[in-house]
């Protein structure tokens, strides 16, 4: 069950996918909280990074690892607006975060719940608690602008 501070994380993720936006990126952020406190943020960047690994999701992991010097982040939980892809959820797993909590679905690509359902699946060797529609509506809203305004 969400919390009023997991709606606080998920309002500065929302914020950072706004800023993804303005960049002309995929509207989707994300926060790595250990303790009560931001490790690490980030928002898409692909596009202006060149980088197709840049999700919001990669980008959190990169600078609190970076900031914790380790690449294992136990005792964390991110926040993202958007259910994550193959690749986030993979970089998830491998960081040992603890706990996701995602706004939207993402029909297309998602594997939470949308695809795949592989936070589900019995052969990872590290399980991650999952807690999905926390600010779906104002996350969906932003990706449904995003791609409107661009066709």
């Amino acid at each position: 069950m969400a919390t009023p501070k997991d709606y606080a994380f998920m309002r500065r993720a929302l914020e950072l996918a706004e800023l993804a936006a303005e960049r002309g990126e995929v509207p989707v952020g994300a926060v790595l909280v250990q303790d009560g406190k931001v490790i690490g943020e980030g928002s898409n960047r692909p596009i202006g990074n060149c980088d197709p690994s840049a999700h919001a999701e990669i980008v959190a992991l990169r600078r609190a690892a970076e900031a914790m010097q380790n690449y294992r982040l136990p005792s964390t939980t991110l926040y993202v607006t958007i259910e994550p892809c193959t690749m986030c959820f993979g970089a998830l797993i491998h960081a040992r975060v603890s706990r996701l909590i995602y706004g939207a679905t993402e029909p297309r690509a998602g594997v939470i719940e949308s695809q795949l359902q592989l936070g589900g699946m019995g052969f990872f060797n590290h399980k991650i608690a999952v807690e999905s529609g926390v600010m779906a509506e104002e996350a969906g809203k932003l990706v449904r602008e995003f791609f409107h305004d661009r066709r």
